[in-house]
């Protein structure tokens, strides 16, 4: 087992070295130690993955680590980045767009497709300057409202404006989302830079190792659970049940969403919370991990998002006594093998619902209308700040671009499934609500 297990160290290191950019064809000491340094990490330190920042470069349209000429951001955000976090949201979406086939030239000397109709998008600096009457003018802005506090409150949806600019006014006929890019053809424009975060230097999307270890695992399973209340003896009791019935096939993860107490308020929330980690998973010690996803009433500092994990002081019993557990922070990123996962605890729908500027015709097609919505944006939270509030600097850890494999939005509306551009979206149950309709 020794010599297995030193082989596969090795090749982990020899794939680590691979991975680095080498100036020439000899392997100097400082290589190998990143490299082992990389593969000694232990799989709970990477569960939930660092991300780093990359900005755009407008001029040649690429992206660039951002904490290499600047400094690594702050809670408390400067007025540079809240200029940054609406710069970069707009910027992505509109190089985003450049690469639709339907805003995409023609290539010189190829045959045109005439019923195939191209676009343009216009500038607000184009149109202001001309004075000619202009018709089927496509501005890509971002929406507002005109509240009566004699201020401009951003609704923060980035959308399509169609219409025509005459007398320096421009007549709107239509909106319209920007088109949602697959995946694939973002990281084949882009490369292999690993914009979702995690230890590797580069994506991990194409390696065949992976791909091959996630073949031969068909069986691997996740359970999400959300609102897990554990100061309520059901839950508890109903957890156990669970747990029991999972025994004889292990879960690879167990993902629990807060929030984590049915009163989360009061002067004893924090000594009352640390008194209900009863989970006693002893059945799956070194077979399944435990993922925990604070929730927005959880203690923490506040509803601002991204939010940290729960601290040590309420957590430290239960890593003692299941140490395959992480507590993750809100949203959180989890990369099995190849695929790339995000969980995000927050009631998100009902928001939205809230602060749309136009109401969808059928309720039933909230779902859709929904994840459309995120994944178009590019953003898991396109809403004005003053209803989600975000720290600005680390607004760039709330993106869904490229696209990941599977989101899981942990909300209190009704479980739902969507897939949309090859993009799994999924809603799960509320432990709470669940197993009390179990009890009836």
């Amino acid at each position: 087992t020794n010599e297995v297990e030193l082989e596969d160290m090795i090749e982990n290191i020899i794939d680590a070295v691979e991975k680095q950019s080498l100036s020439c064809n000899m392997i100097e000491r400082s290589m190998v130690e990143t490299a082992v340094l990389e593969c000694s990490r232990s799989i709970d330190e990477t569960m939930y993955v660092s991300l780093l920042y990359f900005k755009t470069n407008t001029t040649r349209r690429i992206f660039f680590l951002s904490m290499t000429d600047h400094s690594a951001p702050n809670l408390f955000g400067s007025a540079r980045d809240k200029a940054e976090l609406f710069r970069e949201r707009y910027i992505i979406l509109q190089q985003r767009t450049h690469r639709h086939e339907l805003f995409t030239p023609s290539a010189i000397g190829t045959q045109t497709d005439e019923s195939k109709s191209k676009f343009q998008l216009k500038t607000v600096e184009t149109l202001l300057g001309n004075s000619a009457k202009m018709g089927e003018v496509i501005v890509l802005g971002m929406i507002t409202q005109l509240k009566e506090v004699s201020s401009v409150v951003a609704e923060l949806c980035l959308l399509y404006s169609t219409g025509w600019y005459e007398d320096e006014v421009f007549h709107v006929t239509a909106f319209g989302f920007p088109p949602i890019e697959p995946s694939a053809i973002t990281r084949a424009y882009y490369g292999n830079i690993n914009f979702f975060g995690g230890p590797s230097s580069t994506s991990v999307k194409s390696s065949a190792k992976l791909k091959q270890m996630e073949e031969e695992n068909e069986d691997a399973m996740f359970v999400f659970l959300s609102d897990v209340w554990l100061d309520q003896a059901e839950v508890l009791e109903n957890l156990r049940i669970m747990f029991s019935g999972y025994s004889a096939i292990p879960p690879t993860c167990f993902f629990f969403c807060g929030n984590f107490s049915s009163t989360p308020y009061g002067k004893n929330q924090i000594q009352s919370l640390k008194g209900t980690w009863n989970l006693s998973p002893s059945c799956f010690f070194n077979k399944s991990r435990f993922v925990f996803v604070p929730g927005s009433e959880d203690p923490g500092p506040g509803s601002i998002l991204p939010r940290p994990p729960l601290t040590e002081n309420i957590t430290e019993e239960f890593r003692q006594q299941v140490p395959f557990s992480v507590f993750t922070t809100n949203p959180c990123r989890v990369q099995y093998c190849t695929q790339e996962i995000i969980i995000f605890r927050e009631d998100l729908v009902n928001k939205m619902c809230r602060n749309c500027v136009r109401f969808p015709n059928s309720s039933l097609d909230i779902p859709n209308h929904f994840v459309k919505t995120i994944l178009s944006q590019g953003h898991l939270t396109p809403l004005p700040l003053n209803v989600s509030p975000v720290y600005w600097a680390y607004d760039y850890t709330l993106r869904t671009y490229p696209l990941p494999d599977l989101i899981v939005f942990a909300d209190k509306y009704d479980p739902f499934t969507v897939t949309n551009t090859d993009c799994l979206c999924i809603n799960p149950v509320r432990s709470c609500l669940y197993f009390s309709i179990l009890k009836q």
